[in-house]
């Protein structure tokens, strides 16, 4: 059996300019499962990631495990993260329309606890076709399209990949979340609830071969679950 290890990204930078790098933090949750590997030997025979500046930098804090010492790693933009900022632009814009007397939603959202309540909101309004994109929202991906790319890439991974194979997949939570509906067979509703539970640097494991697929590990942090290292697990 192969495997495919799945590296959620450190960290973000939420709150700063661009979200999409990770925080100091971030590097310091990658480099500490990194540390951790290395101090079990383990070495991996590929490492992929999407095209997102926050989930190359963890693939290459990773990239010392990999056999053949490549320079980078290899990007595949399906392993890409959903686009949050039009599925809130367009759920704002409808809520605001809804509702004339509660407060409009102003974004950007920059209090933690309200943004993620707005997000679950709109990402719940998402998946069941209830947000109202115009043809001004080109960035807008609709929620088949997503776990469609995702799907793709890693059945292009598996086909590249096999004979025993180990591979570190560096992307983001939703993406995990629909690889294990994949294996699991979960509803929609709960693959955005699994989202939600991904830890940042976490790692979640699917043995794959013989045309079977088998979760063997999910959310696993027992690079950080140690003395002096709690306060770094985080999710956002």
């Amino acid at each position: 059996m192969s495997e495919l290890i799945l590296v959620r990204h450190g960290q973000a930078s939420f709150g700063a300019a661009s979200y999409d790098k990770l925080s100091e933090k971030g590097v310091d949750q990658v480099r500490c499962l990194s540390d951790h590997w290395s101090q079990l030997g383990h070495r991996f025979d590929h490492i992929y990631c999407g095209s997102l500046q926050r989930q190359k930098e963890t693939a290459r804090e990773l990239l010392g495990l990999a056999k053949g010492s490549p320079s980078e790693p290899t990007e595949l933009i399906g392993f890409n993260e959903y686009n949050g900022d039009p599925l809130l632009r367009v759920y704002a814009r409808d809520k605001n329309k809804e509702a004339s007397d509660i407060p409009a939603i102003d974004l950007p959202i920059k209090e933690p606890k309200l943004f993620q309540r707005t997000f679950e909101e709109a990402t719940a309004r998402w998946i069941t076709k209830n947000l109202h994109p115009t043809q001004e929202d080109a960035d807008f991906e609709l929620w088949s399209d997503f776990k469609e790319r995702v799907n793709r890439a890693l059945d292009e991974v598996m086909n590249r990949h096999c004979r025993g194979s180990k591979v570190i997949i560096s992307t983001s939570g939703g993406v995990i979340a629909v690889a294990l509906q994949k294996v699991l067979q979960f509803s929609d509703r709960e693959v955005i609830n699994t989202n939600w539970m991904v830890h940042n640097s976490s790692v979640s494991r699917i043995k794959y071969g013989k045309d079977r697929m088998s979760l063997s590990q999910f959310n696993n942090l027992s690079h950080l679950e140690r003395p002096g290292k709690h306060d770094m697990i985080t999710y956002r």
